[in-house]
């Protein structure tokens, strides 16, 4: 039932974080897409509702906190542009370190519950992730994001917060880069320094759509941009037109899955040797 919108939204929002925009427009104009999308995620659930309570927790651990993480982040995105400091580095260094330290503080108050969600559990899901139990809300957003009781569940807004301070890190992180382009520490907690991408960036795309596609990353609940941002911290190299790349391989002519095919050659003829062994 919501397949379509949320396939929708995914490839508006890729378009509108790969524009040329500056970061506050783009923020205004995902906030914008976010709040139309869960308006129509919430007639939806008003007008049908779920067959059961498995329907529903799926929708309020996989699909809802999809478009709900992105008006997070956007939010976030949009009062930091209009907040830092305008003049000077050092000041931006500063407020911007603030700011990470803020972030690292909600993770460490949230950890058992990111611990309950990176390790794929679900034996809390009723209680997390339906209706019945909307008098334990652990979090209370400073920001009214998009509350609605009769359309949250207790940990939704949670959850979403979580992947929206995933996706806010890693623009911090780029701002700070920005800053101070010498500092390669920015980077080094997440980098191992020895894998460096050393194909093309037009391969690393096709693999990581491939990856997405198959929903191999989280369950298949993960947005394409944070995979992409994924890539670009552990193999240290920048994919700044993502969006734009996959759209010239699927525009190839005859052979579309070009780098796909040839890893599936190349393996199979190692095989082949090892085999010959």
């Amino acid at each position: 039932m919501f397949e379509k919108a949320i396939s929708m939204f995914t490839d508006q929002v890729d378009r509108i974080i790969n524009s040329e925009s500056s970061s506050l427009k783009k923020a205004e104009s995902g906030i914008r897409l976010c709040n139309r999308t869960l308006s129509e995620l919430q007639h939806m659930v008003e007008k049908e509702d779920f067959e059961d309570s498995a329907a529903e927790i799926n929708f309020f651990k996989n699909i809802k906190p999809i478009p709900m993480s992105y008006l997070i982040y956007f939010t976030e995105v949009r009062t930091c542009e209009l907040s830092i400091p305008k003049a000077g580095n050092n000041p931006k260094i500063r407020f911007l370190e603030k700011e990470v330290k803020k972030i690292n503080k909600f993770f460490s108050q949230t950890k058992d519950f990111v611990n309950y969600m990176e390790q794929s559990h679900n034996y809390m899901d009723p209680q997390y992730f339906t209706r019945n139990n909307l008098d334990y809300h652990p979090f209370a957003p400073t920001i009214n994001y998009y509350q609605y009781p009769e359309f949250s569940t207790s940990h939704d807004m949670l959850w979403a917060m979580i992947q929206a301070m995933y996706k806010f890190i890693h623009y911090i992180r780029e701002k700070l880069q920005k800053l101070q382009p010498g500092n390669k520490s920015l980077y080094a907690e997440k980098q191992p320094k020895l894998l460096l991408w050393s194909g093309s960036k037009t391969a690393l795309v096709e693999l990581i759509y491939a990856l997405y596609a198959d929903g191999s990353l989280n369950h298949g609940n993960v947005e394409i941009s944070t995979i992409i941002s994924s890539f670009e911290d552990f193999f240290n190299t920048k994919l700044d037109q993502g969006y734009k790349t996959y759209s010239d391989i699927k525009a190839r002519k005859g052979d579309r899955t070009k780098y796909l095919n040839q890893l599936i050659l190349k393996l199979e003829n190692k095989m082949r040797r090892d085999d010959g062994l």
